[in-house]
């Protein structure tokens, strides 16, 4: 199977997965669950076709809503198994920003050419359906956490546009993107890894900044 496809599949799978953790979190019923699980496994491919003007992709083909709705049934049958569902929601956001970031970068690349539209597009399909997540469940934002998150799905996506532009096979091109960005992420929250906050101007304190 294409890789790519492979990728996309996985990343909707994933993504619907850390949906249906954040509804058992909120102790939802299953149509709490099976709308967490879709809203987050297509907002950001939806977000993503809209941008580019092309036919959403789940609209195109309804398979996507079925793995979204298995997925959720499957975790709100199990989810009581998993003692820390927030640590596991977290590395599962993890897979899926590595499989969305790669994905996107392939559709920005493949609709307008633009490496640049490109790697916007791989940020934004891999992030934006976590965030949408986090705010309707009152969760602690992926992005608002301090280790590294949206420089992982920006190096994914500018790795695999590189390697295509120079040429590579798509599963040469794609498959290190989405460990290089995986691998960030998981050592961002293993390790702690982050980058320095903005802290104003010395002495002067947050509550101070209109």
């Amino acid at each position: 199977m294409n890789p790519i496809l492979i990728l996309d599949y996985a990343g909707i799978a994933v993504f619907a997965a850390t949906g249906a953790l954040a509804a058992s979190r909120k102790q939802l019923d299953i149509i709490g669950f099976l709308f967490f699980a879709g809203m987050t496994a297509v907002g950001g491919g939806t977000v993503r076709d809209l941008i580019l003007g092309v036919p959403v992709f789940w609209v195109a083909n309804p398979a996507y809503l079925v793995v979204c709705g298995v997925t959720a049934a499957l975790v709100y049958l199990t989810a009581h198994l998993f003692e820390s569902r927030y640590k596991l929601l977290l590395w599962l956001d993890a897979v899926g920003l590595a499989a969305y970031c790669v994905f996107g970068a392939w559709k920005g690349l493949d609709v307008t050419g633009s490496p640049v539209v490109a790697i916007v597009m791989g940020v934004l399909t891999a992030s934006f359906g976590g965030i949408l997540r986090d705010q309707l469940a009152g969760e602690p934002s992926v992005l608002l956490r301090p280790e590294i998150y949206i420089t992982a799905a920006l190096a994914g996506a500018a790795i695999y546009t590189g390697l295509d532009l120079a040429g590579l096979p798509l599963m040469w091109a794609a498959v290190p993107a989405a460990i290089v960005a995986f691998a960030i992420r998981g050592g961002a929250m293993r390790f702690g890894w982050s980058f320095p906050p903005y802290k104003g101007r010395p002495g002067r304190k947050p509550e101070d900044i209109p």
